[in-house]
């Protein structure tokens, strides 16, 4: 279903903006992959947008330039699947809004009463939607938000610098810019 929705939608997903961001948000996650089996304890987020990425976490730069040179000769092998990641935003946005659907679903009509009693049910419908909108997340990645094919991407720098979290300690943000068409 979901590779025939993106099918429809491919005059979108083609535009230059689009499909850039795609790319970029891809070898992101690649990179992720790449650093979490080469840093123990990694905790890393990440951003992507047409122009690049940023991750942020700690991590050497020089093992940070490894792997997104890694992740991407791996993706252009072949290793599509890299583009894929399972703490994604993508993930997160699909659980938080199937699963806030299925609870206004559940409660809608219900007086006070009515709210109470249905509760221990709408909470179970709501768990099954969590384990639900995992596999829906990971599609909705693979056909619409990452791309695993790079293609003409290439790597324009990357740079480290510090970013100072609110209520907490200086994080480590290395920015990579690509160019891709």
């Amino acid at each position: 279903m979901f590779e025939q929705l993106a099918i429809a939608a491919r005059p979108i997903l083609d535009l230059p903006l689009v499909r850039r961001t795609r790319r970029n948000h891809g070898l992101e996650h690649a990179t992720i992959h790449v650093l979490a089996s080469r840093v123990k304890g990694l905790q890393m987020a990440g951003r992507s947008t047409e122009g690049g990425f940023i991750l942020i976490g700690e991590a050497p730069t020089e093992t940070v330039e490894s792997a997104v040179n890694e992740a991407l000769r791996r993706m252009r092998a072949g290793e599509h699947s890299l583009a894929v990641h399972p703490n994604c935003g993508t993930n997160l946005v699909t659980t938080g809004l199937m699963t806030s659907v299925v609870g206004m679903l559940g409660m809608s009509g219900a007086n006070r009463r009515d709210t109470f009693n249905r509760l221990p049910a709408v909470m179970v419908m709501m768990m099954f939607t969590v384990l639900f909108s995992q596999p829906v997340g990971t599609a909705l990645q693979k056909h619409f938000t990452t791309d695993g094919n790079p293609a003409d991407l290439e790597v324009i720098s990357i740079t480290r610098s510090q970013m100072t979290m609110p209520f907490g300690k200086p994080v480590a943000m290395h920015r990579v810019v690509t160019r891709s068409s």
